[in-house]
């Protein structure tokens, strides 16, 4: 039984896995056994920061995006005016085009000030994952994994 502090006394580490996606995948069996999965927690472990380059963030690319984001603003409120003073709809149509022509602005401003020509998405990664579950359900946690396991190299033979 395994009592770091940072698992608390009342842990104990089911499995190790490589990926997030597969720690997930051992608690999805467990909840598909009608295991109480509320005592199950998932920690990953030596983490390190990752950022994936999606592409080049030319001027063009920054505009445009700052008008559809502007433009769907715009809309938002053009709606709630419709709503509040349905016979005026040109309020709809002007609230859509202040609201391009500020996100364009928005969007040029924001670009001078990042000064950054890529466009990027971050997220924190984990050497590893634990999969932990409280003291008093680790053996039924344990047996139903696997009799999982088990399951499906019963049925193919």
């Amino acid at each position: 039984m395994s009592t770091d502090k940072n698992r608390g006394p009342d842990k104990v580490v089911l499995g190790t896995y490589r990926s997030h996606a597969a720690a997930q995948r051992a608690v999805d069996v467990l909840a598909s056994q009608k295991f109480p999965v509320e005592h199950v927690t998932i920690v990953g472990t030596g983490l390190r920061f990752k950022e994936i380059v999606l592409g080049r963030l030319t001027l063009g690319r920054v505009l445009i995006g700052g008008a559809v984001t502007g433009g769907w603003i715009g809309l938002l409120v053009g709606l709630v005016l419709l709503i509040v003073s349905p016979w005026a709809a040109w309020s709809m149509i002007s609230a859509i085009a202040l609201g391009i022509v500020f996100g364009i602005i928005w969007a040029a401003v924001a670009r001078v000030m990042y000064r950054r020509s890529f466009a990027a998405v971050p997220g924190i990664i984990a050497d590893r994952y634990d999969v932990l579950v409280d003291a008093e359900f680790a053996e039924e946690a344990r047996r139903v994994l696997v009799d999982a396991l088990a399951a499906p190299a019963d049925r193919s033979s």
